[in-house]
């Protein structure tokens, strides 16, 4: 008892504590105590001094026990630089061998190096002991796939503003000043790095796709436009020629060839993309949830004790475990886990600069590779690793989640500009799709990061042509208004298209990648998928271009004038001409919806935006020939009026239809609205098309919705068991709060009621159980004769649990105790929990409906719900537990 400097005070409370399993209190509230004490880091011990030695010295690995061992990690949110010191908040998160950060803050640390470690790589595969750390003022994230802590987050920026906000000398209005600046440095940075990556993989990717073809003469890093702008020229040579024909005659020579390109680009940006691989242990994942249906096989758990040597006993304790999750944090299009991140929820090495630098280049190797994919969704994910990254320049993103999610939402949304070359469009995507929480201020720095991006893009000018947008078309002919029913018909088909594209998916994720090879290599079937792809794809003209030109040349009108068209012959002279193009138009639709279907969810980096364009594209570009034809087939019909006495019938562009069937199927696919409306828009620049447009999307999404409720970032997130609590699909509640609150279990609550004192050990036992449970950012609630006084969470109690020298024998308080005073030296007394507990936990009576607790949960970022009944503790309620409520609902009214 040497330890507690309490134990000379309270020796017979001390005592009747040591004697009662349910943890005593006194009788003092803890109603005048701030919610944000001062941090015990200061006394913070060595690793020598911690109470258990490590249970095994060897290196981690994916078998490796999540609860193992001595860890301490926290967050700590320091006051400004030169201002009053105020309480400061600490968060212990338990990090038991999950992948943690082995980049360290020093308060020391200059700006440049803080620049540095920016770049440094924050995630490692090997799990170093933090208690051995050097650096007292470490920083770690929170514990994968747990919920972040909004309201602390808000309170803890709300502290350190008014501390900044005290000092009234020169030097403090100007530290007020560069804080307020620091959200503009970051938005401008942002979209200047965005676009710049962006350029990189424009240009580079455009390159490398013509290889697959042949090389230019005057220098390999030309691609075939550039080497021939005026057309064919002897400067291109195909691999045909090069070879000689040899060995299968120059065709078939170069079609070998070909599809080899194809396997090998597809191989090579698989294999980087499979090194960014994260296993997560079985005891982190959400056991709420469906089990991941791409996910690899593992082996089972070792049985005898030779092989489980590495097993911590809490593990041991334990129900056999499942296979772990895997997932590859460069694979995809990375939406729908930005948009699992922003909700607030945690997926370590996702957005870090290993993932960044292998994404980007494995974007170029994928999408120069030919397969049926885009670049358009990966922008997005690239755009906010570098939200991420570059918020660790500055304090007060780096180490408060609650601001680095306006960054990130900001960066998000720079992706979609750069991506399009629609800033307008960005700022609707990052509010309509991946923000979960949107203020003024966000909007407005969001606006800026777009347009910063766009100017940069501006000026790299990527395409050659001065534009920003990947495409620009022009229509000089207004629609006519018998147009009206056709533009409907489109939106119809288009939502059925996407719609329908997203139960295929889910039925190929369901059938083909459940075989056990398959699900055990993802290269074999990125193998497979891109040797289906060189097979089929070659022959026809459509499908062998780049899916961004095809796109165009689909929308484009019919203009010998311009140059960026391809000779595809699908600009008829006469009504002969129609029914060929309308044969190659469907032969190409059956190939790229086919190839498109297959690829999306391999491991590559892989949009589906313009994949599901260009499917709905040549749609589109069919039903606008149909109604050409028509059209021309009876030009005497009155309800053509002037358009049928034009020349074949130019008043009907099928350009027109075909953008139009692009966006509604991406409309059916991902369920944006307004986003699309707009992109479209900015691809145009054309005033009398947006009503087309517009009309067209609102049909595309009720019939989409009408067919699949899901959209396709819903399937991803449901197909990966990502916890995402929906904000935009509220269900139908019919029950109230009682439905999901588990009974009160002694070994899950504080009971204080005889002694505000606890045994640790005793403390050590609950947390453990809800570590088992997997809880690992829940919380024990405190309670004195059956009335809820406060709440600690176990991160929190791990931490101080850490910090004792002798956890054996030591006596925690719990509950303030105004006769005790503090020791004479002015450190913080480590068995003083009381700075960790919340005294005012957010709870709820367990009549309240179900609506209220969905607000509270969306609205407010909770972690957890205490539960009432008539003013006596009647439980608690954790988001994990409600997002499984949520899952189940939607699910029976799927059913029905």
């Amino acid at each position: 008892m040497a330890s507690r400097r309490h134990g000379p005070r309270l020796p017979d409370v001390a005592a009747a504590a040591a004697g009662n399993d349910n943890n005593g209190s006194s009788a003092e509230q803890p109603g005048h105590h701030l919610s944000l004490p001062n941090s015990p880091t200061s006394v913070r011990r060595p690793a020598a001094m911690s109470r258990r030695p490590s249970h095994n010295a060897d290196p981690p690995d994916e078998r490796s026990p999540l609860l193992g061992g001595a860890r301490t990690a926290r967050v700590r949110i320091h006051s400004a630089h030169g201002s009053p010191r105020v309480p400061h908040l600490t968060r212990n998160q338990s990090y038991a061998d999950s992948v943690k950060s082995i980049r360290h803050h020093s308060r020391a640390n200059s700006w440049g190096q803080r620049l540095i470690h920016a770049l440094g790589e924050r995630q490692e595969s090997s799990m170093a002991d933090s208690k051995g750390s050097i650096f007292p003022d470490d920083r770690v994230w929170y514990d994968q796939f747990t919920s972040t802590d909004w309201v602390h987050d808000s309170i803890a920026d709300a502290y350190r503003v008014k501390a900044l906000r005290s000092r009234k000398d020169f030097w403090g209005r100007v530290y007020v000043l560069f804080d307020g600046a620091q959200g503009w440095l970051l938005s401008a940075l942002v979209g200047f790095i965005v676009a710049v990556l962006a350029y990189v993989v424009n240009v580079s990717e455009a390159t490398v796709f013509d290889f697959k073809d042949g090389y230019c003469a005057k220098g390999w890093l030309m691609n075939e436009k550039k080497c021939c702008p005026h057309g064919p020229c002897t400067d291109w040579r195909d691999w045909g020629e090069v070879l000689q024909g040899y060995p299968f005659g120059e065709r078939w020579t170069e079609y070998i060839v070909y599809i080899l390109a194809v396997i090998t680009l597809a191989s090579l940006s698989c294999l980087l993309s499979l090194t960014t691989k994260t296993v997560v242990p079985s005891a982190y994942r959400l056991t709420t949830l469906d089990e991941n249906l791409a996910a690899e096989a593992a082996a089972p758990p070792p049985e005898n004790e030779a092989e489980g040597a590495n097993v911590s006993p809490r593990r041991a304790r334990g129900k056999t475990e499942d296979a772990p999750m895997i997932y590859y944090s460069a694979a995809g299009s990375g939406v729908a886990e930005v948009r699992v991140i922003l909700s607030g929820f945690v997926l370590h090495g996702f957005l870090g600069l290993k993932t960044l630098i292998i994404k980007t280049i494995g974007l170029i190797l994928s999408v120069a590779s030919g397969l049926s994919l885009g670049k358009e969704g990966p922008y997005v994910h690239i755009a906010t690793c570098v939200g991420n990254i570059a918020c660790r320049l500055f304090t007060k993103y780096d180490r408060n989640d609650a601001k680095r999610r306006e960054v990130l939402s900001a960066a998000a949304a720079a992706g979609v500009a750069v991506a399009f070359g629609a800033p307008l469009g960005g700022v609707l995507f990052g509010l309509e799709e991946v923000a979960y929480f949107f203020p003024a201020k966000t909007l407005f720095r969001t606006f800026f990061c777009c347009i910063t991006a766009a100017l940069t893009l501006k000026f790299l000018n990527p395409y050659g042509t001065h534009k920003i947008v990947m495409f620009q078309v022009r229509y000089l002919v207004d629609w006519e208004y018998f147009e009206i029913i056709s533009f409907i018909m489109v939106g119809v088909f288009g939502g059925a298209a996407g719609a329908l594209f997203i139960k295929a998916s889910r039925h190929w994720a369901k059938t083909f990648r459940r075989i056990p090879v398959i699900k055990a290599y993802p290269l074999l079937e990125v193998v497979l998928v891109a040797f289906v792809t060189g097979l089929i794809g070659y022959w026809n003209g459509l499908t062998k271009l780049p899916v961004a030109k095809l796109l165009y040349n689909l929308a484009a009108p019919c203009d010998d004038r311009d140059n960026n068209l391809e000779d595809l012959g699908l600009c008829p002279e006469e009504i002969g001409d129609i029914p060929p193009i309308l044969l190659n138009l469907f032969a190409a639709f059956l190939i790229k919806g086919l190839l498109t279907i297959i690829t999306f969810g391999i491991k590559v980096p892989a949009g589906i935006y313009v994949p599901s364009m260009v499917v709905g594209g040549l749609m589109g570009r069919l039903i606008g020939h149909v109604v050409q034809w028509v059209v021309m087939a009876t030009p005497e019909w009155g309800v053509w009026g002037t358009c049928g006495k034009m020349p074949n019938a130019t008043c009907i562009q099928p350009g027109v239809y075909g953008l139009i069937a692009a966006g509604s199927t991406m409309c059916g696919v991902t369920r944006l609205s307004v986003t699309l409306a707009v992109i479209l828009f900015e691809l145009t620049g054309s005033l009398d098309y947006v009503l087309p447009f517009s009309l067209a999307i609102l049909v595309a999404k009720w019939t989409a919705d009408a067919i699949e409720p899901l959209s396709i970032y819903d399937l991803l997130t449901e197909m990966n068991s990502y916890p995402y609590l929906n904000n935009k699909h509220k269900p139908i509640f019919t029950s109230d709060l009682a439905d999901i609150v588990p009974r009160v279990r002694k070994e899950r609550t504080i009971d204080i009621s005889n002694s505000p004192v606890v045994p640790a050990l005793s403390l050590r036992t609950k947390l453990e159980l809800l570590h088992r449970a997997g809880e690992l950012d829940g919380g024990l609630p405190i309670i004195r004769d059956g009335i809820l006084v406060g709440l600690i969470p176990a991160p929190d109690l791990e931490y101080a649990l850490d910090n004792l020298r002798d956890e054996a024998s030591s006596m925690c308080l719990m509950a303030p105790v105004p006769s005790i005073d503090d020791s004479d030296d002015g450190l913080p007394d480590p068995t003083d929990f009381t700075p960790f507990i919340d005294p005012a936990p957010v709870a709820l009576d367990i009549r309240s409906p179900m609506d209220l607790v969905y607000e509270c949960f969306v609205k407010l970022g909770l972690r957890y719900v205490c539960v009432l009944r008539d003013g006596q503790y009647a439980g608690m309620t954790h988001k994990k537990t409600f997002v499984k409520y949520m899952r189940e609902l939607e699910e029976k009214e799927g059913h029905m």
